[in-house]
């Protein structure tokens, strides 16, 4: 009996967890001069000299007290236009392919991405930024500080699996690359063995 009633309240965990609905809305958009068209810097961070802005929705301005005291921050965002999802992925040129979470590949279950930017400046609503990597119009979700005491680890195990990930083979991903890694092209793995990418 004990086992069945174990069984049974798995089921009703997963029969409940399948009927929750997460909503988020967005705290304000990114400002950039990048767009699907001209492509963006892969990791942000690899760019420094790269500038955009967030457009912070005028209710959170008060929310920004002290947030000027750091110089890099965290943000988190919609991938709004990326387009559906697969449990294996490869990214664009790896000559590997591995598991969805194993990626930051923008095509996942829920398209959530995290930067890490430096904070320029703050004026009222608008939060000024370098070392970015995020398309014009992009929402915004939330925005952390970094911390270099919590935020931060040396790995040797991490940096040889970011190795092979071969994830930071180009600094720049072009409008070809895009459309392959967000609209997810049916010649997607094709393209990347064949070796037509910039």
């Amino acid at each position: 009996m004990k086992i069945n009633f174990f069984i049974a309240a798995i089921i009703l965990f997963f029969v409940s967890c399948s009927q929750e609905k997460v909503t988020y809305q967005p705290i304000g958009y990114f400002v950039s001069e990048f767009t699907k068209n001209t492509g963006a810097p892969r990791q942000g961070i690899l760019m420094p000299e790269t500038k955009g802005q967030i457009l912070l929705k005028e209710e959170y301005v008060e929310g920004l007290a002290e947030l000027s005291d750091f110089e890099y921050i965290w943000v988190i965002f919609d991938f709004n236009q990326a387009k559906g999802w697969e449990n294996i992925v490869r990214p664009p040129e790896s000559k590997h392919t591995f598991g969805i979470f194993a990626t930051r590949s923008p095509r996942r279950p829920n398209p959530i991405g995290l930067s890490l930017v430096k904070l320029d400046s703050i004026q009222n609503n608008i939060l000024f930024v370098s070392g970015v990597d995020i398309f014009n119009g992009t929402p915004i979700l939330d925005i952390k500080p970094y911390l270099p005491s919590v935020d931060f680890v040396y790995s040797q195990k991490n940096m040889q699996a970011e190795v092979f990930l071969g994830h930071h083979s180009n600094d720049f991903l072009t409008d070809s690359l895009v459309k392959i890694f967000i609209e997810g092209m049916e010649n997607y793995q094709d393209t990347v063995l064949s070796g037509h990418h910039h």
